[in-house]
């Protein structure tokens, strides 16, 4: 359950999904956040400022990698991308634009 000290920083939309987002403004330090579909909680220790709707990594996700959201791909790591870091197009690029050989 999220802590009772007050309302998530960050929502996980399904397990399994490597990145998460922001539900308010994040700013560095450690954050606590939720599952939509279950009562765990999980504290990130976040390493940039993360605007609200924007998202931040759960995991290391290596370049190249999927990232997973909604449990479905969602773009591809275009860095290193490290746990707690803030995922946007500086290190992301959207499957949305991707085709099948890029």
């Amino acid at each position: 359950m999220v802590n009772a000290s007050g309302p998530p920083g960050f929502l996980v939309h399904h397990d399994g999904d490597v990145v998460a987002v922001a539900v308010r403004d994040l700013e560095p330090g450690v954050v606590e956040g939720g599952y939509l579909r279950k009562p765990d909680s999980v504290s990130i220790e976040v390493n940039h400022p993360v605007p609200l709707g924007h998202k931040l990594a759960l995991v290391d996700i290596a370049e190249g990698a999927d990232v997973t959201e909604y449990g479905q791909r969602v773009g591809r790591a275009t860095a290193n991308i490290g746990k707690g870091d803030y995922v946007h197009v500086h290190n992301a690029r959207s499957a949305r634009w991707q085709n099948s050989v890029a």
